[in-house]
């Protein structure tokens, strides 16, 4: 399936050099380009992307309010964030705002490809270093995990998909949940699939949040 995809960003050369790496992929199309937040939530209106590449500062309406009012609009279009700072607030403030990753602006054009498609298939694309703060600024609300009532949705998961969601929710990636339940890459994706589908939640960020708030994993 080829990847459609919305480029945001308010510097034009930034959106050609984006472009241009895209349109190198057989598995990708840029659909359109948006010099500032309203243009790309107009422009997710109308194309509804896969994937949209969300610069952080633009002109009037920002990346983040932009996420926002996209994931509102075009609930199938995932948002990949891009910022030339590494600043939590960042990070948390459209992680809050539904995105599905949050990318430097030097990262490798690969590495980009890759957070690209697994965002795209639903995975979320977030530095273990962001995971961990994002815990530690949620842990004040999070249940301690003494009490005995949970999340009714979990009655809608079979046994082992509960297994996987346990070492999702403890920040476990596919191969390393595949190793530890003996089971296939494969299946631990079609497991996790399920489990978001199941659950309504966009990707694994709101899983592992999940996994926290219903008390399937206490906090450390």
């Amino acid at each position: 399936m080829t990847i459609r995809i919305l480029i945001a960003d308010d510097e034009a050369l930034l959106r050609m050099a984006f472009s241009t790496v895209l349109e190198a992929q057989p598995d990708m199309a840029p659909v359109g380009e948006a010099a500032d937040g309203m243009q790309a939530v107009r422009l997710a209106r109308e194309l509804r992307p896969d994937v949209v590449l969300m610069d952080v500062r633009m002109p009037g309406t920002d990346g983040i309010e932009a996420t926002r009012q996209v994931i509102r609009v075009s609930p199938p279009s995932r948002v990949l964030i891009l910022t030339t700072f590494d600043l939590d607030e960042y990070a948390f403030a459209g992680l809050g705002a539904g995105a599905s990753g949050f990318l430097l602006k030097n990262t490798r054009p690969e590495e980009l490809l890759t957070a690209i498609r697994g965002v795209a298939a639903g995975d979320a694309v977030v530095s273990p270093r962001i995971t961990r703060r994002l815990l530690e600024h949620l842990r004040p609300r999070l249940p301690d995990g003494s009490g005995t009532e949970r999340d009714e949705r979990l009655s809608r998961l079979s046994a082992r998909e509960r297994e996987v969601l346990v070492q999702v929710g403890r920040g476990l990636s596919n191969t390393e949940i595949a190793a530890t339940l003996y089971l296939a890459e494969a299946t631990v994706k079609s497991h996790l699939g399920r489990i978001l589908q199941k659950l309504g939640l966009r990707d694994r960020i709101q899983a592992v949040v999940f996994a926290y708030e219903s008390r399937l994993v206490r906090p450390a």
